[in-house]
């Protein structure tokens, strides 16, 4: 749709209609349009460029070019709603080097992940870090699709995005929903969002050409997985990384929960009998620890046994041997980032539950 006015037009797409009333929602500036216009129904569909040109460039939700290189040359235009495609399973493994993610909540290729975590936890950090390894493993494709404020983490993107595809869709939605006179639901968010989120889903897959992995920032409101901003994206995800500040708070990056932290292909035929003891070992120990920790905060270490002792050493060296150094973060620690093989990752973790470093301090 078009309106026309003094200082120029500007397109709006029509998104709801009745009563004698269209409601729209502006895609360009609406300088120079006043009440009362008459509006153009172009009856198509916002399309954007498509193909290899489209490589490097940065671009608005209608296709616009906005990084200052000109036009995009490209004769190939997509219309951004779609049926999904015909979906294919793919229970294949990912290895990403980053040991925390690999060995207790690994990523399938083709799959959706989502990242969950509050504010300044690390969720832009982990991404960066994805797309660092995944594309010096594996090469590819990456493509960052931005909502609202999440588009400030495209800057530090744009030279990163080789190999992952990242979408925050839901927080943005509530404030279009509020424009187009829909009545939210009682914490603020559209009560199409289980609707509307599913569409969405349905079209990040994995067909017979090719394979989109997804890796989704999800931000949860006062770490509370319960509100409907992360509750409705769990049922689409292959798996999930749950990002804490009592991690964090214990100076552990990246602040991976590895016992709320979940993979669908975290099973022994898929990943492997030797890598799913390792990981269930692991959970176990720190599960132990966990326990333990109301023991030691009142009676203190010494009330404990020597075997839960043990437990508790080796746990803490676990958690440690979990943290990380990342490429994109040597600029604040100083230390150079590493990628870590699943191979040495199991090797490692292997050592530690089998007391060959016991003798090591934390």
């Amino acid at each position: 749709m078009l309106g026309r006015g003094v200082l120029g037009r500007c397109r709006a797409v029509v998104l709801c209609g009745g009563e004698n009333t269209v409601r729209t929602i502006a895609m360009d500036g609406t300088e120079g349009l006043t009440r009362g216009q008459k509006v153009v129904d172009t009856g198509a569909p916002i399309k954007i460029p498509v193909g290899p040109e489209t490589l490097g460039r940065i671009m608005n939700v209608v296709g616009e070019p906005i990084d200052e290189r000109g036009p995009i040359a490209t004769k190939q235009f997509a219309a951004i709603h779609a049926e999904a495609p015909e979906f294919q399973d793919m229970s294949v493994e990912q290895e990403t080097g980053i040991k925390v993610v690999d060995l207790l909540a690994p990523y399938a290729k083709g799959g959706k992940i989502g990242l969950f975590g509050g504010a300044g936890i690390g969720k832009t950090v982990l991404i960066m870090k994805l797309t660092n390894n995944v594309a010096k493993a594996h090469g590819g494709y990456s493509i960052f699709a931005g909502v609202g404020e999440r588009t400030r983490e495209g800057n530090d993107l744009y030279n990163e995005m080789i190999e992952s595809g990242v979408i925050n869709l839901k927080e943005d939605t509530s404030k279009v929903s509020a424009l187009l006179g829909r009545i939210p639901s009682a914490v603020g968010y559209q009560p199409t969002l289980a609707t509307d989120m599913g569409t969405m889903q349905e079209r990040i897959t994995t067909t017979k050409k090719g394979s989109i992995t997804s890796v989704q920032a999800i931000y949860v409101p006062a770490d509370d997985l319960t509100d409907p901003a992360p509750a409705t994206t769990f049922a689409h995800l292959d798996a999930t990384t749950v990002l804490s500040h009592a991690i964090a708070e214990l100076g552990i990056y990246p602040a991976v929960d590895p016992l709320d932290s979940t993979s669908h292909i975290m099973d022994p035929n898929i990943v492997g009998q030797e890598h799913y003891d390792v990981a269930r070992d692991v959970q176990k120990i720190l599960q132990d620890y966990k326990s333990l920790q109301d023991i030691i905060a009142i009676l203190g270490m010494d009330e404990l046994s020597e075997e839960d002792k043990l437990t508790v050493a080796r746990a803490r060296k676990i958690q440690r041997f979990l943290s990380q150094p990342f490429q994109v973060a040597e600029v604040f620690t100083g230390h150079d980032g590493k990628l870590v093989p699943l191979k040495e990752t199991i090797k490692g973790f292997k050592s530690i539950l089998s007391g060959e470093y016991d003798h090591l301090p934390e």
